[in-house]
């Protein structure tokens, strides 16, 4: 079953209308747009004021596509833009299975951001030449948010960071215990914008260059000295208090501030003051809750080439059982053949526990089938696993030196003379502006196909039968023609979204029921507005049959009201 989805996705995918060529100049290159209204290079990480400029272009040069809208504002007042993306014109999106995105909601890991602005663009962009995209925008939504942590991201680009700070937004906290609320960034030293290392030349040090990479430092072996020691990041102590660099920018985790499993600081280190305490992912719930119709979701984050899924812990195991473990590992399995060098794996099993996470609460909080793609790879470096020197080797050989500083002399108020090197902080972490794009399409093709299988609903094998004294017995087939069901059976569990509701209309319905086994004539019936049947869940390639009792003869109409699985209607003349 499994190659079967997966060969009929691809051949969708692959389909293209047959067009003319629209610019003379361009022969276009299968599965990008060959004249795009919007012309963007993918190759570079734009600021706030840069993702706000794009977001608005997208939307003026494709209004039937895309709408642009603020779910709210950060700490500092910034827009968490937001990106609806579907055809306009044939239904409203809120009636239509919808997939949200977002990204960057850690602020150094930024790729997120313009991981979900291409999603955005290469969908209205090729709406018309490629017809898989064309039926997925016919018939899903997608709500994109590229950042939110937009204050963090602006503070990571415009301010000294090493590559992993800030993890945070800019809220001030007291992040040492001494009653001071901290906001300063590191101490640039050399003022290039990037907090590398500091070194000293110490004869009896445990530090030496290796002699296959003269840049890199490594230690020496136990019974022998190097000729330098590590004075760590780039800094001064700033108070007097023996310590270099603990008082920049405070420390808290926004992706410990959801509110599934929630655990305070001293648990789960991060954690800021309750539940959705910040502002920026208040705004983010405030809508899923307000989009019931959102049956999907992905959280870009970075590094290491991993699609993940819940639990975050161990506590939550039983939380996914095994038919939602069974349409996740679908999905995930298919993701880790689309991008290689990634790993489908589970937070709390494969890396460390996770209380409070987005993942877990669009999950447990919302019956959301969700992952969080941790984007770029050491494996993209050579097309292997890492070896030792290989991040010096690609930067040399492939990048010409562009993501180091080299070492230089300087005169420290506290250490005396060190040297000031190392990595600039947007190499590790960071794509590679030429290894961004290719990201940014594999990463998205993976959520397309998630999209692709949000729940497809269909009226099918509608019969009349005459029973005699005025009656019909009226029956339908409502299918689902994708793997996720329109309710996970945690959401069944908690009753997180409302049943399914099949109605039919034009007819005066004297009984309705459910059809349990038809061959045995097993029906539930449903003694309560009979004409409006509630049906708890419409499995995976999977359907339901529904019988009416109905008096008299004509039209009738089928209507199917479905939270995540959208709202279809049919008439029939039978």
């Amino acid at each position: 079953m499994k190659r079967i989805l997966l060969t009929l996705f691809v051949s969708l995918f692959m389909t293209l209308s047959v067009i003319a060529q629209n610019n003379p100049d361009v022969f276009r290159a299968l599965g990008s747009p060959e004249d795009p209204k919007v012309q963007v290079s993918w190759n570079r990480y734009l600021t706030h004021s840069g993702i706000t400029d794009l977001s608005q272009k997208l939307a003026e040069a494709h209004p039937d596509f895309i709408k642009l809208s603020s779910i709210g504002e950060s700490y500092e007042g910034r827009e968490l833009w937001m990106l609806t993306v579907t055809n306009h014109n044939n239904k409203p999106h809120t009636e239509k299975p919808g997939y949200y995105i977002d990204g960057n909601i850690h602020a150094n890991e930024i790729q997120g951001a313009e991981i979900s602005l291409y999603t955005a663009w290469y969908l209205a962009e090729n709406y018309e030449d490629i017809e898989f995209i064309r039926n997925l925008m016919d018939s899903r939504v997608f709500y994109i948010v590229p950042s939110i942590n937009p204050d963090g991201r602006d503070h990571y680009m415009n301010q000294p960071n090493n590559a992993n700070t800030p993890r945070s937004g800019v809220k001030p906290v007291d992040n040492d215990g001494d009653g001071e609320l901290s906001e300063d960034s590191f101490n640039d030293l050399n003022n290039d914008n990037h907090i590398t290392q500091m070194r000293r030349e110490n004869p009896r040090g445990n530090w030496t260059t290796d002699p296959d990479f003269p840049r890199r430092m490594i230690r020496t072996d136990t019974d022998e000295f190097g000729s330098y020691e590590m004075l760590g990041w780039e800094g001064v102590d700033n108070d007097g208090d023996g310590e270099v660099n603990e008082d920049r920018t405070g420390y808290y985790d926004p992706n410990r501030d959801w509110g599934w499993n929630w655990q305070p600081d001293y648990v789960q280190r991060g954690a800021y003051k309750y539940p959705f305490s910040l502002p920026e992912n208040r705004a983010v719930a405030d809508f899923v809750i307000a989009h019931p119709n959102i049956a999907g979701a992905q959280s870009y984050h970075n590094t290491g080439g991993m699609l993940l899924r819940g639990p975050g812990a161990a506590e939550d195991a039983d939380t996914y059982n095994r038919t939602d473990e069974a349409v996740y590992d679908f999905l995930g399995e298919i993701g880790d053949e689309m991008m290689p060098g990634y790993r489908y794996m589970v937070v709390h099993r494969d890396l460390y526990t996770v209380f409070g996470g987005e993942l877990d609460w669009f999950y447990g909080g919302r019956g959301i089938f969700t992952f969080t793609n941790e984007l770029y790879t050491s494996h993209m470096m050579f097309g292997r696993d890492a070896e030792p020197g290989d991040r010096y080797k690609f930067d040399e050989l492939l990048l010409f030196n562009d993501g180091w500083v080299e070492w230089e002399t300087y005169d420290h108020p506290q250490f005396g003379e060190v040297e000031i090197g190392g990595f600039k902080k947007n190499f590790g972490r960071a794509n590679p502006g030429f290894l961004l794009e290719s990201d940014a399409h594999r990463n998205m093709a993976f959520t397309l196909f998630h999209a692709y299988h949000l729940p497809e609903l269909g009226i099918s094998d509608v019969s009349s039968k005459d029973l005699g004294s005025g009656l019909r017995e009226i029956t339908a087939t409502i299918t689902n023609n994708r793997v996720i069901p329109t309710h996970a059976s945690h959401d069944l569990m908690n009753n997180i979204t409302p049943p399914n509701v099949i109605t039919i209309d034009g007819v005066d319905v004297q009984a309705g029921m459910i059809v349990e086994d038809e061959d045995f004539g097993i029906t539930t019936e449903q003694t309560h507005n009979p004409e409006s049947l509630r049906v708890e869940n419409i499995p995976g390639m999977d359907e339901i049959t529904v019988r009416w009792i109905v008096r008299g003869n004509g039209d009738f109409t089928i209507r199917v009201d479905s939270n995540k699985g959208g709202k279809l209607s049919e008439e029939f003349s039978l």
